[in-house]
């Protein structure tokens, strides 16, 4: 009795449950049930692969012939994305500038991840902000424009609906300007120091000032902000701030038939 009793007193006490973990009854293993469902959507992806290969008449075609240069002239399919942000943005900032943002924005997000739920389990409600951003910059940013590159851009790199014919000799007569000669800005005459243009330098620094204005508002009442700080909430800004001008840029080309809406004699945005 006596050796039972010190065994028990030794016995080391249980862990405390922790609060911020969902119960055990919400977790599933990822074997069978995770991997399953993977399995299953490989599967999927497969079929629609094989048959798509199959009704979409894609022939090897004859060697490339350097004289000739085909017309719409496309780059690969994974890189049609970066061929159609060419259309909105100068190729120094399309294909280099943002490349390099999508590259270092997603190997920086552990460093700037304060939010410590999510780990090893899926949950939407916990992390809003994390999945819907990268939802959006995937599918919206990435997925869409590839689709746009292949389905919908045709001779010239003229926007066609499926069902229209290419038409290679047709010329769409558009009239791209600046947005400091566009409409309401057109009156103010261009101002410029050194060669900057000053309405889009004045524009581009109120729109990622918005970033500061809302951490100085929301700082004390938000504790996602006040556990980032001032340094990775910045970064975090203006990562979400230039990957927002994208589709803001596309909506101003298509709309309004704006080009660049800060012009310099260095670059143009």
């Amino acid at each position: 009795m006596a050796d039972v009793k010190e065994n028990t007193a030794t016995k080391p006490a249980a862990r405390p449950a922790d609060a911020s973990e969902p119960a055990v009854a919400d977790r599933v293993h990822v074997w069978p049930y995770l991997v399953r469902n993977e399995f299953i959507c490989s599967i999927i992806v497969m079929v629609i692969l094989t048959v798509w290969s199959i009704v979409i008449d894609a022939p090897l075609e004859e060697p490339a012939n350097p004289t000739q240069t085909p017309n719409p002239s496309k780059a690969p399919w994974y890189f049609l994305g970066l061929q159609e942000m060419l259309v909105y943005f100068d190729p120094w900032f399309a294909g280099v500038v943002l490349p390099s943002l999508i590259i270092v924005g997603l190997m920086i997000i552990p460093y700037v991840d304060v939010n410590p739920k999510g780990n090893g389990y899926y949950t939407f409600r916990e992390r809003p902000f994390a999945i819907t951003t990268f939802l959006f910059g995937f599918f919206f940013l990435w997925i869409s424009l590839i689709i746009t590159g292949v389905f919908f851009r045709g001779p010239g790199w003229n926007l066609f609906w499926p069902w229209e014919t290419w038409d290679p000799h047709l010329v769409v007569a558009i009239t791209n300007v600046d947005l400091a000669a566009w409409g309401p800005f057109k009156w103010m005459g261009n101002p410029k120091v050194f060669g900057v243009e000053v309405i889009g330098f004045v524009l581009m620094a109120l729109y990622f000032s918005t970033a500061v204005v809302y951490y100085y508002v929301k700082r004390d009442a938000s504790d996602t902000i006040r556990q980032l700080g001032p340094v990775r909430y910045g970064i975090v800004a203006f990562l979400f701030l230039t990957m927002m001008s994208l589709p803001i840029k596309m909506f101003l080309r298509l709309a309004f038939n704006i080009k660049n809406v800060w012009v310099t004699p260095w670059f143009n945005v």
